[in-house]
């Protein structure tokens, strides 16, 4: 599952593209990712190899520039290939193939929180290098997780009940693994937030979406947690979409699935709609209105539009979420959408 899709191009063999699809290569036949690249890599700069299917034997070398897999190709294909164990490639041309994309194109999708005007949301890019994000998602992979409906969790500090959307405060599960210790710091010397430096963060969720599943729009339970909430993306990009009623037809909780499905609709004119595209590595924060007053949802999607381009969310993505526990009762200056205040 989540293996990059690849077809014919629709020219035929006569039409060249930056991926090749090669026969008789791979780790079924002894060859490993790593020596398949160092060879392809001789011809040009490489975006990667990858399976292309559950065989193999079989992969899609990819690369940044159609002239470079024209050279490996006239080097290669139906030619014996000391460096590949003496085997015999069989390569064609090949395209990324989205498959059917389910995306809604009426609601422009930013790449900078600054654009989308909404007060307290930032994301700052690469918050995170792409050796440190390995390296937190060993760590996760390395404990337990909890699987939901359709996704996989892991809790920190202190579980989130979902069934009551909060948190039991009698039920300290300890102090925040050590492994994330290295995202807080760096938290804690951004620039972006003033009184950075006396952020205090003592709950985290981590989330593991596969290709198509989302999150249903939502406010963080005001009561639960305080005023900022950071979500660090990893291996896989997403967009998500900040909702802002505009009338009070918004409950916290509903006995009507259909009323949710409703309020929840693309079609509904009860809310102003802005979208944001996450991309991995990414830190997004929530603070004052935005984390207060606009629901945020994560489209149910296996691809993003965004700008002129079609993206494919990767075999997973995997988010962070950084919290502070609330002791008490929220003071928050928008009632309309307070547990603690209505």
């Amino acid at each position: 599952m989540g293996l990059p899709r690849f077809t014919c191009p629709k020219g035929g063999d006569s039409e060249s593209s930056p991926h090749l699809y090669v026969a008789n290569c791979g780790p079924a036949v002894g060859l490993s990712y790593e020596t398949i690249a160092t060879v392809f890599g001789a011809y040009g700069e490489l975006k990667g190899v990858y399976a292309a299917d559950e065989s193999g034997t079989r992969v899609i070398v990819s690369y940044h520039n159609e002239s470079s897999s024209r050279a490996a190709m006239k080097a290669l294909n139906g030619h014996k290939c000391s460096s590949l164990g003496g085997r015999f490639l069989h390569i064609q041309y090949s395209v990324q193939s989205l498959g059917k994309v389910n995306c809604d194109a009426s609601v422009p999708v930013s790449t900078s929180a600054s654009d989308l005007e909404i007060p307290g949301l930032y994301l700052m890019h690469d918050f995170v290098t792409p050796e440190e994000e390995q390296e937190l998602l060993a760590a996760v992979d390395n404990r337990p997780w909890h699987k939901l409906a359709k996704r996989r969790v892991q809790h920190y500090g202190y579980a989130f009940c979902y069934n009551i959307r909060n948190v039991d405060t009698n039920q300290y599960l300890g102090e925040l693994p050590s492994f994330i210790s290295p995202v807080i710091e760096r938290i804690k010397s951004s620039q972006t937030l003033d009184h950075a430096a006396d952020i205090s963060l003592d709950q985290i969720t981590v989330n593991e979406y596969p290709p198509g599943v989302g999150l249903s729009p939502h406010i963080d339970t005001h009561s639960a947690f305080e005023g900022l909430i950071f979500s660090l993306s990893l291996a896989g990009p997403c967009i998500m979409e900040f909702r802002k009623y505009t009338t009070n037809v918004w409950q916290e909780k509903t006995n009507s699935n259909s009323n949710l499905d409703d309020q929840n609709s693309e079609k509904n004119s009860n809310f102003i709609r802005k979208a944001i595209y996450l991309p991995p590595r990414s830190m997004l924060l929530l603070s004052g209105e935005a984390r207060y007053a606009w629901h945020h949802y994560i489209p149910h999607h296996k691809v993003d539009k965004v700008e002129d381009s079609l993206i494919r969310r990767g075999s997973r993505r995997v988010s962070f979420t950084l919290r502070k526990v609330l002791k008490g009762a929220c003071q928050c200056e928008f009632p309309q959408y307070c547990d603690s205040q209505r």
